[in-house]
């Protein structure tokens, strides 16, 4: 999950850097990042190896954007993609490779303390850029 995170900074950097950006590719990456959040999280509490808390928190916010940015998408609109977001996106993606190890029965007790050390701190943030959000799609 980590490694799926790097990839896609990697790609979106390069995406800058090279004039590569295209309004398909500001579409499609955020759906990405969705998907792939959404299909470890399910997973995840589906096995039993991701707190049903986290989950469930998890899946409330990505609905409730998801509702928004079709909303905003109906009327021609987009949500702009920040920063505090991807990196919300990014510790989210630790917080969840870490609780897959733990589950593994490798360094139990460390990986899980590691996924609720960067867990919590990535749903604040998660949910702080969801408020952001709200606001943007109030002010359209």
């Amino acid at each position: 999950m980590l490694a799926l995170g790097a990839t896609d900074w990697i790609d979106g950097y390069l995406a800058r850097r090279l004039h590569q950006v295209s309004d398909l590719g500001k579409f499609l990456d955020p759906l990405a990042d969705r998907l792939a959040v959404a299909t470890a999280v399910v997973g995840g509490m589906v096995t039993g190896v991701l707190p049903l808390l986290l989950g469930w928190l998890l899946i409330i916010r990505e609905a409730l954007v998801g509702v928004g940015a079709l909303f905003m998408a109906a009327r021609g609109e987009r949500l702009e993609v920040r920063w505090l977001g991807k990196l919300a996106t990014f510790i989210l993606y630790g917080a969840i490779a870490a609780f897959y190890v733990a589950a593994g029965g490798w360094g139990q007790e460390f990986f899980t303390a590691i996924g609720w050390v960067f867990g919590v701190p990535g749903l604040v943030f998660y949910w702080w850029v969801a408020v952001q959000y709200f606001g943007d799609m109030r002010s359209v």
